[in-house]
Parts: structure tokens; C-alpha cells; sequence
């Protein structure tokens, strides 16, 4: 686990992580580093990076960081089924997002995803900070893993590069997967392998980030990993009037690289709403296609995409324009949940979709030579 923190001030705070399973006793550390970037006039506190272990699976342990801050804890993921992703899309930090939050930590989770727009800062650097601050009683319980969207893009000619404090502040385990770049990145958790694709970098067929994923892809092992699950933040399948076509390029540089593979789910962003589309391939339904979902609901500044296609395409299985999140439970390497959870006004949340899936490693029909048991998909 990596441990990032930001600490200010004058004091040469050590990058540090004390931790251990009992409150107050920590009988391991790790130490790291830190860096900080500047942004014209902004300068940024030390953003420390330690990565802590190892560490046993489903446990609960309790850090401090440089020594001297607040106590923390947080839970490691199981080491074998079932595990539950909570994901979701374009949080910002408005009341909205307070909101989709609070819904968020009131069941429990393993593992946090979030396909891009994050702290909507867009080069204004204090927001960042603020951000921070907003989500650190979830980041610091579970693992938070994310991949960039358009508001993480902060190009300013002969200033600042576009990436800036997104790479300096979210420092993801790109290298481990084999990535050149932190803004696509792989890593396996029980029984998944999560592929975090840059809808904001070169994907086409001469791209470093295209090379990288073909490799990637060869390397999955399905019985290891049965559940193969990517996230990216243009969405390649979009009945909504928002941001429509924006992912074509990238659809079609990619697609059939992750239906060869048969990749389970794609996740995506961008468009302000949720959708779920049925296994696609090539803008048709296809059996042993991904199943294609947007969940750009978070709760951004800039409100709902209201204007959906009339009629909905037949691949289009229930869109709705309001905030909430997602919740991925893979319950074995056959069979998994997913719901929506609609904000309310009131302190609960409503599942508004849901949906049982399986596994396209057990599907007989897209694996001729699989003897996997097959289940039906409700």
C-alpha cells in the first residue's frame, strides 16, 4: 500500500509511515520520499509517498505519518472472494459531492475506483488542496485508485505541462504494471485485474500507451484473475447529448483489443449521468462483449447532462441524469452484482439498477475450449 500525504509549513516533516495492527502500537515503518511542484505563483507542501509493507489481506492497521500526525487506519482487501468496488465518476466538491460521499461510507467497501475528474481544480492549485481534505476520511481508510479525466488536463504553453498536479499529487503503481506513464496503469486485486486507461494521452495504434496495453492484456492470467475490468474516462458508448462522440477515436483504436480478451466491464466518466449499456461490440450487441457503463455522477460543478436521445438505443439498458455511485460486487470468479445507488434527500441512498453478471472466462460460447461451469446472466 502507498501512503500519500501533504504536509506545510517550514518544518522538515520525515516521510515516514509507523503502522501496525494495534491502535497506538506500531511496530513497523517505512520510509519514502517527497517532492513538491509549482503552478506561477502556487507552490505546493511536500507531498510525501511511502509504500507500507507487506501486509496481510483483510486486516485492519493503524499509521501515523512523519511521526508527529493524527492516527489513521485503514483495511486491506481480501485475498480471495468476494470483494466489493465502489465506483464513481466527476466528484468535484460541491454539496453534491458531499452527498454521493456520505452515501458511499455508509456500507462498507474494499477497494474505492474512480475514472477521472477529480478535484475539478483546473488550475486554480488551492482546489486541490481542498479536494484533498474532502475525500481524506475515505482515501485513508481504502485504497483509492484513479485515472485522469479532461479537468486533470492543465496545459498552459511555456508554463506548465498537462499533467502537472495530477502526477505530483496521485501518484499511481504505473511502473509495477510496466507503463511508461502514470496515466495508464494495471494492477491485480483478488481475483480482478484493473486496467486504468488515459483517454488524455496517445492511444492510437503507434502509441506507447496502445504497445503498453497489448502487452498487458497478453499477460492476464484468467484463472488467476477472472474478472477482467477497465476504467477510462470518455465514454466509448453514449446515448446522452453530452459529450457525444468524444471517445470515437479512442473506441476505435482500442476496442478490439479488449474484445479479444474478453474484458467483463468498461467504466467510464465525462458525460454527467448514469448509464448502462448491454455487452457491445463494434455498436452492436455481442455476447462476449464488455457490458459498458457510465458513471459520470458524482456530483461536479457543473450539474447533470440532462438531454438523453429519444428514442434509446436498443444497446441502452436504463440511463438516468442523477447523482449517486456505483457498487461492483464479484461474489465469486463466476458471478457478479452491480448496482446504481441514487442520491436521496434523505441520509439514504436508492438502488435504482442492478444487474447480475458473469464472468466471460466461464462463458462456454466465447471460450469454445473453457470447461467453466456457465451461469446465466439475469
Amino acid at each position: 500500500m502507498m501512503v500519500s500525504w501533504i504536509t506545510e509549513g517550514k518544518g522538515m516533516a520525515p516521510s515516514i509511515v509507523e503502522y501496525g495492527t494495534k491502535s497506538g502500537e506500531y511496530e513497523s515503518y517505512a520510509k519514502g520520499d517527497h517532492k513538491t511542484y509549482h503552478y506561477f505563483l502556487y507552490s505546493s507542501g511536500r507531498i510525501h509517498n511511502v509504500v507500507i509493507g507487506p501486509l496481510k489481506p483483510n486486516t485492519t492497521y493503524y499509521y501515523r505519518c512523519s511521526k508527529k500526525q493524527p492516527e489513521f487506519s485503514f483495511k486491506t482487501p481480501p485475498s480471495s472472494f468476494p470483494i466489493e468496488f465502489v465506483v464513481v465518476g466527476d466528484l468535484g466538491q460541491t454539496e453534491w459531492t458531499k452527498s454521493t460521499l456520505e452515501h458511499i461510507g455508509q456500507n462498507d467497501y474494499d477497494v474505492f475506483l474512480l475514472p477521472g475528474d477529480l478535484s475539478y481544480a483546473d488550475t486554480q492549485q488551492p482546489l486541490w488542496d481542498t479536494f484533498g481534505r474532502l475525500i481524506e476520511p475515505y482515501a485513508s481508510q481504502r485504497p483509492m485508485m484513479v485515472t485522469e479525466g479532461n479537468h486533470e488536463v492543465e496545459f498552459i504553453p511555456f508554463v506548465a505541462d498537462s499533467f502537472r498536479a495530477y502526477n505530483a499529487r496521485w501518484c499511481m503503481p504505473y511502473e509495477e504494471s510496466g507503463s511508461s506513464s502514470n496515466l495508464y496503469y494495471s494492477f491485480d486485486v483478488t481475483g480482478a485485474h484493473i486496467i486504468m486507461l488515459g483517454s488524455y494521452t496517445d492511444y492510437d495504434a503507434n502509441s506507447a500507451q496502445y504497445a503498453w496495453l497489448q502487452i498487458d492484456l497478453a499477460k492476464i492470467d484468467r484463472a488467476k484473475t477472472p474478472w477482467v475490468i477497465v476504467l477510462l474516462h470518455a465514454p466509448w458508448y453514449n446515448s446522452n447529448t453530452a459529450h457525444k462522440g468524444e471517445g470515437e477515436e479512442m473506441r476505435q483504436a482500442m476496442e478490439e483489443l479488449l474484445y479479444k480478451t474478453r474484458v467483463d466491464v468498461v467504466f467510464s466518466g465525462h458525460v454527467h449521468a448514469y448509464e448502462r449499456f448491454t455487452r457491445v461490440y463494434n455498436n452492436q450487441a455481442d455476447p462476449c462483449g464488455p457490458i459498458y457503463i457510465t458513471i459520470g455522477d458524482g456530483g461536479n460543478r457543473e450539474g447533470l447532462a440532462l438531454m438523453f436521445e429519444d428514442p434509446a438505443p436498443s444497446i441502452s439498458k436504463y440511463r438516468e441524469a442523477s447523482f449517486g455511485h456505483g457498487r461492483l460486487r464479484l461474489l465469486d470468479g463466476n458471478k457478479a452484482h452491480w448496482s446504481w445507488h441514487r442520491n436521496k434527500e434523505s441520509n439514504a441512498s436508492t438502488i435504482a439498477d442492478e444487474v447480475w453478471l458473469q464472468s466471460l472466462s466461464s462463458s462456454t460460447s466465447c471460450w469454445p475450449n473453457d470447461s467453466m461451469t456457465k451461469y446465466d446472466e439475469f
